[in-house]
C-alpha cells in the first residue's frame, strides 16, 4: 500500500469548494427515478442521462471533486464511444465505484439488514483500478426504530457487523490503491426525534472507528461519507439549521480522528436546499481538523432530473440545474452560502 498516493487522492476528493456526485444509483433504485419522470430505465437513457451530467464542463471542473459510479456506468461508452470515466477524468474529477451488493435482511435480527459484497472485492477492484476507479464505496444502513419488545432498533449485532463489513471492505481498498469511502449512513426515515438520531449516530461512528482500527485501516488513506444529526422525516418537531449544524459537528469532533482527511456528507433524503443549508451551517461554524464536503446523490439531481425528462431537447436545461446545484453545494462547503442566491438563480 502506497499511504502518500492513497492521501493524495483523498485529499483530491475533498477539495475547498468541491464535493462528490453520487451518480451510483443501482438499476432498481434509478427505476424509481426515471418512473418519477417518465422515462423508460433502459441501459441507454442510463447512459445519456449521466452523460449529460459529466459534459456539464464548467460545473465538473469548478464544483465536483469526484464522481460515484454504478459498476455498468464505469465501464459504459458515451454515445460517441468516449469511456465515460474518461469524461470525468477529463473535467479533472476523481472516478470512483460503488462495490457493495446492497443492504440485505439479517439473519436473526429482524427490521434490520447487513450490507453484502465481501466475496471476490479484491478481485472486482483489481479490474476497476485498471478502468480508472481511483476509490469506491460501501454504504450501511442503520435504521432507528421504537421497541416493540425486543430491545428496539438498531441493535449491538446490527452495528457491530455493519461496522465491520465496512472496515473489512476499506482494508481491501486500501490493498487495491483504492481509497474508500467509508459510508455508515443512519437513516432518517420513522418519528425519531433529532435527540435519538444524535445519540445513535454518536455510537455507530465510534464504533465504526474501533473497527477501522482493528483491521489496521490507515485513516488518511480514506473518506468519511455519514449522515447529518437530524430528525426523523415523520418527528412532528423539526430541528433548525443551526441545531443540526452544532449537533453534527460535536458528534463527529467526538468520535472522528484528526487523521481523516475528509467529510462528505450524504444527503439522505433532505431536499434539495435543506442539505445546501445545512452544509453552509457546519462550515460557517468552523473549528473541525477536516475539511468537510459534500457527496449528494438526489440533492444534487433531483433538479437535472426533472429538467431533462428523457427528452434530446431539455439537456442544456437540466444542464443549467445541475451547473446550479453543484455550484450552491461548492459554496457551501465554503461557508458561502446564502438562500437568496437560490431565488435569483
Amino acid at each position: 500500500m502506497n499511504l502518500a498516493a492513497l492521501n493524495e487522492i483523498a485529499e483530491k476528493m475533498v477539495t475547498p469548494g468541491k464535493g462528490i456526485l453520487a451518480a451510483d444509483e443501482s438499476t432498481g433504485t434509478i427505476q424509481k427515478r426515471f418512473d418519477a419522470i417518465g422515462v423508460e430505465n433502459t441501459e441507454a437513457n442510463r447512459r445519456d442521462y449521466r452523460e449529460l451530467l459529466f459534459r456539464t464542463t464548467e460545473a465538473m471542473r469548478e464544483h465536483i471533486s469526484g464522481v460515484i459510479l454504478f459498476e455498468e456506468t464505469l465501464y459504459q461508452n458515451a454515445a460517441d464511444g468516449a469511456p465515460l470515466v474518461d469524461l470525468i477524468t477529463a473535467a479533472g474529477a476523481v472516478p470512483g465505484v460503488k462495490v457493495d451488493k446492497g443492504a440485505k435482511p439479517m439473519a436473526g435480527f429482524p427490521g434490520e439488514t447487513l450490507t453484502e459484497g465481501l466475496d471476490g472485492l479484491g478481485e472486482r477492484l483489481k479490474r476497476d483500478y485498471e478502468r480508472g476507479a481511483r476509490f469506491a464505496k460501501w454504504r450501511a444502513v442503520i435504521d432507528i426504530a421504537p421497541d416493540t419488545g425486543n430491545g428496539g432498533v438498531p441493535t449491538w449485532g446490527a452495528v457491530k457487523a455493519n461496522a465491520h463489513a465496512l472496515a473489512r471492505y476499506a482494508a481491501v481498498c486500501q490493498a487495491a490503491q483504492i481509497v474508500p469511502i467509508v459510508e455508515p449512513e443512519v437513516l432518517m426515515d420513522g418519528a425519531h426525534d433529532i435527540e435519538r438520531c444524535d445519540t445513535v449516530t454518536r455510537w455507530v461512528l465510534q464504533t465504526v472507528f474501533q473497527e477501522l482500527f482493528e483491521q489496521r485501516v490507515a485513516l488518511e488513506g480514506m473518506v468519511l461519507k455519514p449522515n447529518m444529526v437530524v430528525c426523523g422525516k415523520k418527528c412532528e418537531t423539526r430541528a433548525s439549521v443551526d441545531e443540526v449544524a452544532h449537533r453534527t459537528i460535536a458528534a463527529l469532533k467526538a468520535h472522528v480522528p484528526a487523521a481523516v482527511p475528509g467529510i462528505a456528507y450524504l444527503s439522505g433524503g433532505q431536499t434539495d436546499e435543506e442539505a445546501t443549508a445545512h452544509l453552509d451551517a457546519m462550515n460557517r461554524i468552523g473549528g473541525f481538523p477536516w475539511k468537510m464536503t459534500f457527496s449528494y446523490g438526489r440533492a444534487l439531481q433531483a433538479a437535472p432530473q426533472k429538467a431533462w425528462a428523457g427528452k434530446p431537447e431539455n439537456v442544456a436545461a437540466a444542464q443549467r440545474a445541475f451547473a446550479h446545484r453543484a455550484r450552491m453545494n461548492g459554496l457551501a462547503s465554503l461557508g458561502k452560502w446564502e438562500g437568496r442566491l437560490e431565488q435569483a438563480a
